[in-house]
Parts: structure tokens; C-alpha cells; sequence
């Protein structure tokens, strides 16, 4: 493929899967600064990996595995370093105050407090991705995918009964 038309390619592809990468680093980090660096890291992972994609899973597919294992990557390097510490700020200048938005950050506040497999599982399970897809993009059959979910649900709801 030409350099042009790869560049443009590649374009139209991080283009119409943004929300899709977005999606999965917002999952390993709540901090703005954090979650762009990933995001970038991710298309550059993206960018490697592109003249090697031969189509035979989905592009979707793809770029969830590409996404997934770029934020564990960078999560597994993190916990090495060490955690760092937030700069705190005065008020939330994202925070939503309605309810829904309270129960979907309680449920992003749980779902962080999952081990990495387990988070990506159940990202990919909100998603409404299929167990066959999902399998194909952690590596699972979909029987396996099938049992996982059942438990990490199960971890989510006692949690849930906990904080009552």
C-alpha cells in the first residue's frame, strides 16, 4: 500500500474506532492527562501493528486486542513505579450530577477493582460484544468467557451489597 493511502487508511480507521479506544482507557484510568496518553500510545501501537494486520479476525477485533493490551501494558508498569499521586483539584470540572451518572460511576469504580482480565471481560461483555469475540480478543474459548463473566458479575453485586 502506498504511503498516502495507508496514512489515509489508518485515518478513516482510528477515526471511526476513537470511541472504541477511548472506551477501553478510560477503564484503566479516570485521570484526563493519563487516559490521552494512553489513547495516543494506543494508536501508536495501532500504527505498528498496521501493515502487519492480514484481516483474519476483525478489524474490531483487532484494535479492542491492540487497546487492551496497551492500557495492561501500561498498568502492569505503573504498579512497578509505583503509584503516582494525583494533582487535586478545587471541584470536578466533569462530574455529572444526576443519578444515572452516580450509578455508572459506581459501576466504573467497581469494575476498576477488578484484576486486569477480569476488567477487560466485563468491558467487552458491556460493550454487547459477543463471547466469540470477546474470546478472540483475550484469548478464551467462549465457554471459558461464558464462566468468567458468571463470576466476575457475581464479584460486581457483592461488592454492590458491601458499600450498602
Amino acid at each position: 500500500m502506498a504511503d498516502k493511502a495507508k496514512e489515509k487508511e489508518f485515518e478513516r480507521l482510528a477515526r471511526e474506532h476513537k470511541d472504541t479506544i477511548y472506551t477501553v482507557c478510560y477503564m484503566f484510568s479516570k485521570d484526563h492527562d493519563e487516559v490521552q496518553d494512553l489513547f495516543q500510545d494506543t494508536l501508536v501501537n495501532l500504527w505498528k501493528g498496521f501493515d502487519g494486520f492480514r484481516g483474519e479476525a476483525k478489524v474490531e477485533t483487532w484494535i479492542w486486542r491492540v487497546a487492551l493490551n496497551t492500557c495492561v501494558t501500561a498498568e502492569r508498569k505503573k504498579r512497578r513505579r509505583g503509584e503516582r499521586v494525583p494533582l487535586e483539584m478545587a471541584g470536578d470540572l466533569f462530574a455529572d450530577t444526576d443519578d444515572e451518572s452516580k450509578q455508572i460511576r459506581q459501576l466504573y469504580s467497581r469494575i476498576n477493582k477488578l484484576g486486569v482480565m477480569d476488567r477487560a471481560l466485563i468491558l467487552l461483555w458491556l460493550e454487547n460484544m459477543s463471547y466469540d469475540d470477546i474470546g478472540a480478543i483475550l484469548g478464551l474459548t467462549p465457554q471459558n468467557v461464558s464462566v468468567r463473566l458468571v463470576r466476575v458479575k457475581q464479584r460486581l453485586i457483592e461488592m454492590a451489597r458491601q458499600e450498602k
